[in-house]
């Protein structure tokens, strides 16, 4: 009978011992000094190991004679070559940016997206994830809708689902995440309005109740405390053009006209640009109105609109290779990407009258 561990072959009539065992990746990991994770990205040729750690994996490779078997790869990962990516509102042009982002760095690996649009209901985003998951996604790229339960992280470690949350983060979770530091903007854009004279600055916020929408809240408000200012003049609007437009008169109605207005997004603040003006209110010299995203619209309308800039294709990008390295490394630690912001002058934002 034949035990493991003791088997010898028969050369020739003659006992012979067992060759030099051969070398595992994990022997590679030990003599480069990395994870057993980190030597597999770099086998797999993957472009989120740095070019010195490459080296060194590569050179460990080279001493111990260790050949990557694709056949086995192949067998072991049994991927679809396909991700899904949800977002709450397509009609917003911010997250079609974000979606570019996203493809340009899957579509460089040879993976197909499979997108869908929520409309910031969480019910409608779960029942997307489960067909996405029928389908055999290798991953998923999520900006959760207002609503979301911590159901949506959790499950996906259940599942063995790679998860990367975009833009938003689910309360008391853990994971990848790709974001933007909303408060740092919005208390930048604050300062920089006060700076210039403005003491009574209102807040067009969004009507959704999620992180992004408590962060932009909390910059704004933080930035007016410190200046010993009045931090109360928010109004809640729906994130429309039209629900801009329509609430212009009800923003700068006496007595307590504000000489500034921020924005949640560029959505609102572009409906306010068009009903500002059809009211007369000559922006940047009346009153000041500053958007939140930069869309490219935001250059298009007269005055321009003064805006901050947060790059949704970085984000979108950061989100795609935080994906990657999760679904190659599964056990790698918890990483988080947060893109800063910048501020976009133009004629919207002036001196205080």
């Amino acid at each position: 009978m034949l035990r493991l561990g003791s088997i010898q072959r028969t050369v020739g009539g003659m006992n012979e011992e067992p060759g030099p065992r051969r070398p595992t990746l994990l022997d590679v990991a030990r003599r480069a000094g990395v994870s057993r994770a980190t030597a597999s990205l770099v086998v797999r040729k993957s472009p989120l190991v740095g070019a010195a750690t490459r080296a060194g994996v590569e050179r460990a490779m080279a001493e111990l004679g260790y050949v990557y078997h694709q056949g086995a790869a192949r067998m072991r990962a049994a991927r679809s070559r396909t991700v899904g990516v949800v977002v709450p509102d397509l009609a917003n042009p911010f997250f079609a940016v974000l979606l570019a982002g996203i493809e340009s760095v899957l579509e460089a690996e040879g993976l197909a997206v499979l997108f869908a649009n929520s409309n910031e209901g969480a019910a409608k985003q779960d029942g997307f994830v489960g067909r996405m998951r029928e389908h055999g996604v290798d991953g998923l790229i999520v900006c959760p809708a207002e609503g979301t339960g911590i159901g949506l992280v959790d499950g996906a470690g259940t599942w063995r689902t790679p998860l990367v949350q975009v833009l938003r983060l689910v309360p008391d979770t853990a994971g990848d995440y790709a974001g933007i530091d909303y408060r740092a903007g919005m208390a930048d854009a604050t300062q920089r309005l006060i700076a210039l004279g403005h003491r009574r600055i209102a807040f067009a916020s969004g009507d959704r109740r999620h992180s992004a929408q408590a962060d932009r809240l909390e910059g704004y408000a933080a930035a007016m405390r410190a200046n010993g200012l009045d931090p109360r003049r928010v109004v809640d609007l729906p994130l429309t053009h039209a629900a801009g437009r329509a609430a212009a008169a009800g923003m700068i109605a006496p007595p307590d006209r504000p000489t500034a207005i921020l924005c949640f997004n560029d959505v609102i603040a572009l409906g306010l640009h068009r009903g500002l003006s059809d009211l007369g209110v000559v922006l940047g010299r009346d009153l000041s109105l500053v958007g939140f995203d930069n869309v490219a619209e935001a250059d298009l309308v007269r005055p321009g609109l003064a805006s901050v800039a947060t790059e949704p294709f970085k984000v979108g990008a950061s989100a795609a290779r935080l994906l990657l390295r999760r679904i190659m490394a599964p056990d790698a630690p918890v990483q988080r990407a947060v893109e800063p912001t910048r501020f976009v002058a133009r004629e919207s934002c002036g001196r205080a009258p």
